[in-house]
């Protein structure tokens, strides 16, 4: 009845063969005459999912997350991984040939510090780090008296006989329809921008950038509908896409030659270095350009500005075409999240369903829309201690089956052509636990308070990420992830450069997407998550002496009323709630069946301080 086409559960590899990789590996080092190797989680471009052929972390070590990093030395060998992958780390790497470490507190550069000798040489793939990066490895190198040494030709590619070709899927035109603006009006704002850093020309080495600019998507990585390439904009004159033009139809190639040159993807570096002998300046992306193009531009003459893309602003603050079709998607996708729901509610009690029955059926119903282009990234579905790793991805061999007194958190989202969605909820099957509602409460506390925030225009996300947390923070809690990040239209569900975080250093703007998903994760027992995408819109607050924002709550679907004790919710908190729940009912009932519409009544009836 129901499958999964875009999504897979096979087990990553391991064992012999991983242990004879890192064999071979080091054999290529020692052929180099190098003491060690820097392998990241990467490709050119500094993608969050990447095609096969660049997944080189994954197939040194074992590990399948998004974010890590690994150093190979000759009698050692560390992954370095972030708090969402401390648990899936351990679980898939073998703990005797490779120590899991830190990636941000401390970072990879203080353990090479430490591990290093004078005389060394630890190599690393201009291609897959950024110039920022590359100066934190020379820096340690320094420390320890060592040289970082940049290769041609990265190792792990000189062993990886099998390893899958370069992907060539087709390019496709993003409607105008979609886009909300032409690629010529674009590409004016982006020049604006150009003069302003004081640069000659742009590297848009971002594909995110160059398929917002010239209205184009593709499918070169999965779940994400982005054409590899990179462009070339002068301040003044005519831009150059790179690309292979394997990708391009002939209505393709003419709607891009309308606004750029196009050539292959090895032109890209005959350019840069005629542009640099000229003695010109070039804004480089500090995010995703590659140490490479910074040596290449240095070396033929030429001024690297580094700096943030503006196009990651630019594409950040969603127009008017934008924001009502992913309010248009979202709608479409509460359809299929009802659904789903209701027949979570009605099946897993029975004790037959499993993690990967989830996934299958949540897809289905998203197919059955009859707009799905891909998901927006592989589902999460984690009941019991999986429920507990924070990016969790089932597989045949850790699909576990959904009992009573378990927690099911799924975490997942859509690639409408419209807009992208991302949404998840925890579901009580059977009886929760009172440390379970407690835990959810406090959850839900915090994402409420981020719902309802106002805040004055020029706020940043580091501001208000401790909003989500304070609830958990009174009982000793917290959650080791972001609060929130932004989110693109029918591009990355994770996007730059706005974030609810920490870290979140950019002002929030009126038009920008985010994610508000605070959770709490007991290991081994369970995990809890609630996450709604929310968009930033100008709040009408009377007597206001500066400009002032608010949230639009996009998603629509219930929160699972069995998990909260209303006790614990302050009277705002419960009239939000019940608020949001009446805007789910009266949205979404209307295009259910008579099942789902009685179920998602019951759903979302209101609660009562009583």
């Amino acid at each position: 009845m129901f499958e999964a086409r875009f999504q897979t559960f096979e087990e990553p590899e391991t064992g012999v063969a991983l242990t004879a990789r890192l064999a071979a590996f080091r054999e290529e080092l020692r052929r180099r005459k190098l003491t060690g190797f820097v392998v990241p989680r990467a490709d050119q471009q500094q993608n969050e999912y990447v095609p096969p052929s660049e997944e080189r972390l994954a197939w040194l070590t074992g590990f399948t997350g998004s974010a890590g990093l690994a150093v190979v030395l000759p009698n050692e060998a560390a992954l370095f991984v972030d708090g969402r992958y401390t648990l899936q780390a351990a679980k898939q790497v073998d703990g005797k040939a490779w120590a899991i470490e830190s990636l941000v507190d401390p970072p990879p550069e203080s353990w090479l510090a430490q591990h290093l000798k004078p005389g060394d040489r630890l190599g690393y793939d201009p291609w897959l780090h950024t110039s920022a990066a590359a100066e934190r490895l020379a820096g340690a190198c320094a420390k320890a008296s060592a040289e970082l040494v940049a290769v041609e030709g990265n190792p792990v590619d000189a062993i990886w006989t099998e390893r899958p070709a370069a992907p060539l899927a087709p390019v496709a035109i993003h409607d105008i329809g979609f886009a909300g603006e032409s690629e010529a009006d674009k590409l004016s704002r982006i020049r604006t921008e150009i003069g302003r850093s004081g640069a000659d020309a742009l590297v848009l080495s971002d594909p995110h950038a160059v398929a917002w600019t010239f209205n184009i998507r593709g499918a070169d990585v999965a779940h994400t509908p982005l054409p590899l390439s990179y462009a070339l904009v002068p301040k003044e004159g005519r831009p150059t896409i790179f690309i292979d033009h394997r990708k391009l139809s002939n209505a393709t190639r003419d709607h891009l030659e309308r606004s750029a040159d196009v050539r292959e993807p090895d032109a890209l570096t005959r350019e840069l270095t005629a542009l640099a002998q000229r003695g010109v300046q070039v804004a480089l992306d500090s995010a995703t350009a590659a140490d490479a193009l910074s040596r290449l531009i240095g070396s033929a003459g030429g001024k690297v500005v580094r700096g943030s893309d503006p196009v990651s602003l630019l594409k950040a603050v969603k127009n008017a075409t934008e924001i009502d079709g992913t309010r248009n998607a979202h709608q479409r996708d509460a359809v299929a999240l009802a659904r789903f729901l209701a027949w979570v509610d009605r099946e897993a009690p029975k004790g037959t369903l499993t993690e990967i029955d989830t996934v299958e059926a949540l897809e289905t119903f998203r197919r059955e829309t009859g707009a799905l282009k891909d998901v927006s990234f592989p589902t999460i579905a984690g009941t019991g201690p999986n429920g507990a790793i924070v990016h969790y991805r089932v597989t045949r061999k850790s699909n576990r089956r959904i009992v009573p007194g378990d927690l099911l958190l799924i975490d997942s989202g859509a690639q409408y052509e419209d807009g992208t969605t991302d949404v998840t909820r925890t579901v009580a099957v059977g009886d929760p636990t009172d440390e379970m509602r407690d835990r959810f409460t406090r959850v839900l506390r915090g994402h409420i308070a981020i719902a309802r925030a106002v805040f004055p225009d020029g706020t940043t996300g580091a501001q208000l990420d401790s909003f989500a947390r304070q609830f958990l923070w009174q009982a000793g809690l917290d959650f080791e992830h972001g609060t929130g990040h932004g989110v693109g239209s029918y591009l990355s569900v994770h996007e730059g450069p706005a974030r609810i975080s920490k870290l979140g250093t950019t002002p929030l703007k009126r038009g920008m997407i985010l994610s508000n998903e605070p959770g709490y994760y007991k290991t081994d027992g369970y995990g809890i998550r609630i996450e709604n995408l929310e968009l930033v819109v100008a709040a009408d607050l009377p007597g206001a002496e500066k400009p002032i924002n608010a949230f639009e709550t996009l998603t629509l679907a219930p929160i699972d009323r069995r998990l909260i004790d209303v006790a614990m919710l302050s009277e705002a908190e419960l009239d939000w709630l019940n608020a949001y729940h009446a805007r789910v009912a009266r949205e979404v009932r209307g295009q259910l069946d008579a099942a789902t519409t009685a179920w998602l009544d019951q759903a979302t009836a209101p609660l009562s301080a009583s």
